[in-house]
């Protein structure tokens, strides 16, 4: 543990986490005041992770990787034995608190040689495909994909050939028919529903429509907070979780909702500049995969709230409600600003 000083603290990056979470705040206020005070309470808890991994040495992690891989496998393995289901899917929300430390073992790995190797690729998505199945058996096709899609731009940033990837996608597309057949129902309907948002207005299509019905509502200022018909009267599902997006568009409008994506847009870019200074490869990699993951997660919730992605049930960063999500995301601002701050302490003195 380092000393704690409030020098450690990284303004940039948590000025616009918050602003995030306030705007979330706004949105739970207006649809019930039992969601604000309990996310109020999830955003204390939160901080004081960010604090104790902030001064956390975040190669600690490193040296415990491969246990860490186990401890995360046991977790996943015990929602079936002590889960407990809600509409689909278990309430023990491990899968989204282990990702930064799933980022963290898999950087490990990719960084132990210089290896490209195919063999050392392929061991890399075996060593990912515990976590897919098991998310995806839940089921949460939606997690599960965000542990896909981070591992492959993780393996495309480290250096992997190109190629390797073309081969990747010819295994998967070809195969796909018989993966679907795996799916729940509730699963293919909503692939089948991307296809065709109209196919069923008052069955699988219902989301979709009224999501994209929110938003239009919202106009270019929105009607305001506690003014919001859709998400008050309960037309919009899931109104303060997967479709949050929605529900605060209509009440900011499309302005206010731009403004929500230069937030991110703005944190994002931080990460990558934080990336672009680390001296070693491990830290850099651990810190892209924070991008990727902030980044799947957002292209996710957003697109599936305006209909260019099928809805798969993916949380938007710091304005969703749920503890494990805001928990999850501060423990990765912390570890951030951890490796930001080793960084500028090593750093060399210049004379000019």
């Amino acid at each position: 543990m380092h000393k704690f000083s409030l020098n450690r603290l990284d303004f940039p990056i948590l000025l616009p986490a918050f602003l995030m979470v306030t705007i979330g705040l706004a949105s739970f206020y207006s649809i019930d005041f039992l969601l604000f005070k309990q996310q109020l309470i999830f955003l204390f808890l939160s901080f004081i992770a960010y604090l104790i991994f902030l001064n956390i040495d975040y190669k600690l992690f490193r040296l415990f990787s491969k246990q860490l891989y186990f401890l995360m496998i046991f977790l996943l393995l015990t929602l079936f034995l002590l889960g407990i289901e809600a509409r689909g899917a278990v309430r023990v929300q491990f899968s989204e608190i282990i990702k930064p430390f799933f980022i963290i073992f898999l950087a490990q790995y990719l960084t132990t040689n210089e290896s490209r190797s195919l063999s050392k690729f392929l061991k890399a998505l075996a060593l990912m495909a515990p976590f897919f199945f098991l998310i995806l058996r839940q089921p949460d096709l939606g997690n599960a994909m965000i542990y896909f899609f981070t591992t492959i731009l993780m393996l495309l940033v480290f250096g992997f050939p190109f190629f390797y990837f073309i081969g990747l996608a010819f295994v998967l597309i070809l195969p796909f028919p018989v993966f679907f057949t795996f799916l729940h129902d509730y699963q293919k309907e909503r692939i089948l529903t991307f296809i065709d948002p109209t196919r069923d207005p008052f069955g699988s299509s219902y989301n979709v429509i009224q999501s994209l019905i929110s938003i239009g509502s919202g106009g270019w200022f929105g009607k305001g907070f506690g003014e919001a018909t859709q998400s008050i009267l309960k037309f919009l599902p899931e109104r303060h979780t997967d479709f949050i997006f929605a529900s605060i568009s209509e009440s900011i409008g499309f302005v206010g909702a731009i403004f929500l994506m230069g937030l991110f847009i703005f944190l994002l870019t931080r990460i990558y500049k934080i990336s672009r200074n680390a001296h070693e490869v491990f830290p850099n990699l651990v810190l892209m995969g924070f991008y990727f993951l902030f980044m799947t997660h957002i292209f996710l919730n957003i697109g599936m709230n305006i209909g260019i992605v099928p809805i798969v049930g993916v949380t938007l960063p710091f304005v969703s409600y749920g503890g494990s999500s805001l928990l999850t995301s501060f423990i990765m601002l912390g570890i951030i600003s951890s490796i930001k701050f080793d960084y500028k302490k090593s750093k060399p003195l210049e004379i000019v």
